[in-house]
């Protein structure tokens, strides 16, 4: 590839490689970086090259579009296109990266770059994947923004943490942030900023009349412009801002084109991008004025050996600011470097083509997309476009559809008149027909010919399509979407393929009427699923054929669903039909222990009256003598409540919960817990919020309002649960069960209690409710709503099941919420009387906990059920299968076991035991260093990259020979029985074990410490085996699962943990040990806490951690810890936390 005539030559992809490697050098660590890097790894078998690559952020590949997420989470790992784990697992040899390093200079001549660090590399091949930064505007030099206090951009995680900061300062809070541009970005930042809890006001301002322009027209875009209107944010158009206004250097404003002055506390420019191309045109390279690097079809620069792809190359003078495009680039270029020549023969060098510019984005909530020449019908000038408009009543499917039989279809319908129409009224289609004669003669000449635009507009739904052909109908050209995208990967593929289209134009208007998930059937093989990493339907097929057996392996082999996530519900729906195809379709069973799927299962506990884990092993299971698992232990500890209600802390059900519901509280992540006390409907007096106040003065718990009406006491510990409880139950509080797969809340709006548009009494309601369900286990969690009126102040539309008031009766919507896949709860019944409510409410739900699969919420179980809502409510209020009876009096009965579980505890001083930290004294020990936040405590933060860390008996000077049997606890202290595991904690100098009783098979013990997360929680875990008989415990954080006899984690080869030997002497158990002093210098609490400094160095990524060679050597003589320098403290000296 040294010059476009002459390929850069490769040797055969089948023989290993034998000479010297090739170093290919990489600016850039950003999303195409990357990709060219993961393309590279790939494709070069014969390990031909080293590849090395400089990112100037600290932080590794993070995904770009997926940025205002990062407003919610403010977790950089989670955005990472590759965890950390991916890295280090590279060969050094083959792939070098350094992160928090800027490359400075580069020098063609001599083949080599200069980075911030004083580092010179030599290189063979150079690719520059520099990116672009976000444009300024003439008024803001680059100096003023620097110095002025409000002023910033919409790039990087940088950006989006100074925006952060400075929002929180107290002159801003409750002020207005101002964003300047209505494209993507502009509309991405203003989502951002408004979801702000400190930002009291949003403002967009932008120089055209609608958000949006480059994407959609005039009609597609007024659509947008209404819908982030009603959201409250100020859209100014047809103006820009003419400067900044400023006192002492901090924004007070702006000054506009119309010569208004809008007040702001801060301002955001998303007016455009450009290209990064300075070290470009330091080292001599030919760019565009304008910005770029200019680059031959074969991606080459003017330097030799030099090539430039993503946003910072310029290719026949255009530049691209889209993820696809770049890709693109970095799929020709591997392939060039990689599969030209090799022993198999020769191959055409990939060249550069026309990219494809459609895209899929959610921006302000709404989904919009365009596809193909999207702006045909505007550019076009091949004849007069006339319009004959439809009206659409509004247009619904039926309705639609008899039109279209009864009448010729529209797109045979001659044009009326000669007078031009450029705009739809509401709910009517419109065919814009240009008249402009033509020949059909062939394809080419129908595709270059005369168009015709069908478009759809429905202002109510916040709905609008438009979609191009050609005059004759028979191809799709091009089109754009607003709030209705499900049919976009198939139009991009027709318009790609320039297919000839088997339906009518207005079909694609209407749909065709098929109902259920979409999985792709009717897609070809080569239909691109996955548009920001160009991956087709037939690469998903490929990936089943080759071993891929589930979703997440899907998305590391190909990188699917990984840049906007927009194809995942798509990808998923293939994955699962190709699963079928190829004959070992995901199975539905509950897990290895049990050969069936969790209904099935449940039927047999509920017939055969089955009361206990061992009896179900016994009847149902695969080994009738198994323990179970993390998986099976909870689903059945579930079904038993679901039938039985009885107290989960019971010793013979209190070994299959997870830690939640073992301790009846959500552990947190520093080991402490969370106390939700019910507040049904949200109602509650002031003698009761003075109690919770008293009661989180008294522990010191962190407060917050949860977004279910009720108060979250956080950092709770273990043994003040019984007492802070016994406090609140004396005050009138039930447990909330937020700790539960159980009914969490029933949200209301204040209805007629208060509210003068309520017509339905929202409250009494949705306490009568609460009540009703309160303490039911399910598959998972369940949450309800209740809205006094249509303006739905209660969102019962986004619950399991909602109720909204009409001047009839309620209407119940059921199945919303969903989770990370958030779904609109469907209108199930309409004008119910309230007397026949709870009775609808009653089937769905006892249906839902004998029908759904584990852990799935009502949401994917309604979108799976067979027959959809349809058949739901044939059985449901049809009683077409002649259950509704059962299914009300089983409610019945369950609603009438309820016992308040947390009075239970209290009242029993045998269970109050189980609270206990540490079972040999009552000596308390924090897990994780405590800090101070806007007035509250809380824990310091997790480290952002955790090293591994493999922990035995080695590790420890004194060899176990010389170990000695130390009595730490009694056998009442571990409560044991004939049914079931326990566990307990106990202390030994500065170190923590957990100790297990497992029947029939004895006692175990192994430091209480996860290394994953160095959490001191393994005692709460539930205790399992697999069916080759290991025994182990399951981390309750994050479920890495450490046998008992030699701490090796079996789904997780980083990490290991130390077992100890115990043995029974009497009423004693005595474990065997080392001096205390030795054993804390491996495992002691001070050791492994979890320190604010060592997350800040963390963060800090190529300063605390050399990511180039992970910063990790060998492990030291005799050890077995992967740490490095520092003994067993998990990695480099400067983590040693």
């Amino acid at each position: 590839m040294a010059s476009p005539e002459k390929p850069v030559v490769h040797q055969d992809s089948t023989s290993v490689n034998q000479g010297p490697r090739k170093t290919i050098f990489v600016v850039g660590l950003g999303m195409v970086g990357i990709a060219f890097i993961e393309k590279m790894l790939t494709l070069d078998e014969t390990k031909r090259y080293r590849l090395v690559t400089c990112g100037e952020e600290s932080h590794l590949a993070y995904n770009r579009v997926a940025l205002t997420d990062y407003f919610q989470h403010r977790s950089v790992e989670k955005l990472y296109l590759n965890q950390v784990e991916w890295y280090t697992q590279q060969d050094p040899e083959h792939f070098l990266f350094h992160t928090g390093e800027r490359v400075t200079s580069l020098d063609t001549v001599a083949h080599s770059v200069t980075t911030s660090k004083g580092r010179s590399i030599s290189y063979d091949y150079c690719v520059l994947a520099t990116g672009s930064e976000s444009t300024l505007p003439p008024y803001v030099s680059p100096v003023r923004a620097e110095r002025a206090q409000g002023i910033f951009v919409y790039r990087n995680i940088s950006d989006l943490d100074k925006i952060l900061s400075y929002s929180e300062q107290e002159h801003v809070r409750g002020g207005r942030a101002v964003v300047v541009g209505g494209g993507l970005i502009g509309l991405e930042a203003a989502k951002a900023v408004f979801d702000l809890e400190t930002i009291s006001e949003v403002v967009i301002i932008n120089r055209q009349v609608f958000p949006l322009s480059r994407q959609l027209d005039g009609e597609g875009g007024e659509i947008v412009l209404r819908r982030i209107e009603a959201m409250g944010v100020r859209v100014l158009t047809r103006t820009s801002v003419k400067d900044i206004i400023t006192s002492d250097g901090v924004l007070t404003g702006l000054s506009l084109s119309d010569d208004r002055y809008l007040k702001a506390e801060i301002v955001i420019h998303a007016i455009g991008i450009t290209p990064r191309d300075d070290l470009a045109r330091q080292a001599g390279l030919k760019c565009v004025e304008k910005g770029g690097i200019v680059i031959n079809d074969l991606l080459q620069t003017s330097a030799q050996d030099v090539y430039a792809i993503g946003e910072c190359a310029s290719w026949k003078d255009n530049t691209y600011g889209l993820i696809a495009p770049g890709v693109e680039m970095a799929d020709i270029l591997s392939f060039n470097f990689t599969q030209v020549e090799t022993g198999l023969g020769g191959f055409k060098p990939r060249v550069m083509n026309m990219p494809d510019l459609s895209t899929k984005l959610k921006l302000m909530g709404v989904d919009v997309a365009s596809f193909g020449d999207y702006f045909a019908d505007k550019r076009s000038a091949r004849g007069v476009l006339n319009s004959k408009v439809a009206v659409a009543e509004p247009l619904t499917r039926d309705k639609a559809q008899k039109a279209i039989d009864a009448k010729p279809t529209a797109w045979q319908i001659s044009p009326l008149g000669s007078t031009p129409s450029n705009s739809v009224k509401e709910g009517e289609v419109a065919i814009n027909t240009v008249t402009k004669e033509m020949k059909h003669g062939s394809r080419r000449a129908a595709l270059d010919g005369p168009i015709e635009c069908l478009t759809y507009r429905d202002p109510f739904s916040y709905v609008y399509k438009k979609y191009i052909f050609t005059a004759d109908g028979k191809y799709l050209l091009g089109g754009m979407m607003v709030g209705d995208t499900s049919d976009y990967v198939k139009l991009v593929s027709l318009v790609k393929k320039k297919k000839e289209l088997e339906e009518p134009p207005s079909k694609f208007i209407i749909g065709s009427g098929s109902k259920g998930p979409d999985d792709g059937a009717d897609l070809d093989d080569d239909t691109q699923i996955c548009s920001c990493h160009n991956v087709t339907k037939g690469c998903i097929s490929e990936s089943v054929k080759a071993g891929v057996t589930t979703l997440s392996d899907l998305k590391a082999k190909t990188k699917i669903g990984t840049g906007c996530g927009g194809c995942v519900p798509l990808a998923t729906n293939i994955f699962k039909a190709e699963m079928k195809k190829a004959g070992h379709a995901v199975s539905n069973h509950l897990c290895p222990h049990f050969g069936m799927a969790r209904q099935e299962l449940f039927s047999i506990v509920k017939i055969r009256k089955l009361k206990t884990f061992p009896e179900i092993m016994e009847a149902a299971g695969v080994k009738k003598d198994s323990l179970g698992c993390e998986i099976c232990k909870p689903a059945i500890g579930s079904i038993l409540s679901s039938l039985y209600n009885e107290l989960v802390i019971s010793p013979v059900h209190h070994a299959n919960q997870d830690t939640n519901d073992k301790y009846l509280a959500n552990i947190q992540r520093n080991g402490t817990f969370s106390v939700v006390p019910r507040v049904a409907g949200g109602e509650i007096t002031p003698d009761k919020l003075i109690v919770l106040g008293q009661v989180a003065n008294k522990y010191n718990l962190y407060t917050k309002i949860t977004g279910g009406q009720r108060i979250d006491l956080f950092g709770a510990n273990k043994q003040d649960l019984p007492d802070i409880w016994e406090e609140l139950v004396a005050a009138g509080f039930e447990s909330g069960h937020a700790y539960g797969k159980a009914l969490r809340t029933v949200k209301s709006c204040v209805g007629t209690t208060w509210c003068r548009y309520g017509i339905g009494d929202s409250v009494g309601m949705a306490i009568h409710l609460e009540e009703r369900y309160k303490g039911i286990r399910s598959p998972h969690k369940i949450k309800g709503g209740v809205s006094g009126c249509v303006r739905e102040c209660a969102e019962a539309q986004s619950k399991d099941f909602g109720l909204i008031a009409t001047d009839k009766g309620w209407n119940i919507f059921l199945a919303g919420n969903g989770g990370s896949n958030p779904r609109h709860a469907t209108l199930f019944a309409k004008d119910v009387p309230p007397s026949k409510v709870v009775r609808i409410l009653d089937r769905f739900l006892m249906y839902y906990i004998h029908t759904a699969d584990k852990l799935m919420r009502t949401a994917r179980w309604v979108e799976q059920f067979n027959g959809g809502i349809e058949r739901l409510k044939a059985i449901l209020l049809d009683d077409e299968l002649g259950v509704c009876a059962d299914l009300e009096r089983e409610m019945g009965e369950l609603v009438g076991s309820y016992a308040d579980e947390w009075k239970a505890v209290v009242n029993d001083p045998a269970r109050r035991r189980q609270f206990r930290q540490f079972v040999n004294t009552d000596e308390r020990r924090p897990q994780t260093e405590v800090i101070t936040e806007r007035g509250q405590e809380r824990p310091a933060d997790w480290p952002k990259q955790l090293p591994p860390a493999k922990l035995g008996e080695s590790v420890i000077v004194t060899p176990k020979s010389e170990w000695e049997w130390r009595k730490l606890a009694t056998v009442n202290d571990l409560m044991p029985t004939n049914d079931a595991t326990t566990s307990a904690a106990v202390k030994y100098g500065d170190s923590q074990l957990a100790i297990f009783h497992i029947p029939r098979r004895g006692y175990f013990a192994t430091q209480q410490m996860c290394p994953h997360k160095r959490a001191f929680v393994l005692d709460h875990g539930i205790v399992g085996d697999d069916l080759d008989g290991n025994l182990y415990v399951s981390c309750p954080l994050h479920k890495r699962n450490f046998r008992l006899t030699d701490g090796k984690c079996l789904n997780d080869e980083d990490f290991s943990i130390i077992p100890f030997d115990v043995k029974q002497e009497g009423d004693n158990l005595l474990v065997l040990l080392p001096d205390s002093s030795n054993l804390d210098a491996v495992i002691g609490t001070s050791k492994w806490m979890v320190k604010q400094a060592a997350a800040e160095v963390s963060s800090r990524g190529g300063e605390g951690i050399e990511i180039a060679g992970v910063g990790m050597g060998p492990p030291e003589s005799g050890s077995t810890c992967t740490g490095g320098q520092s003994l067993c403290s998990g990695g480099n000296a400067s983590l040693d936390w």
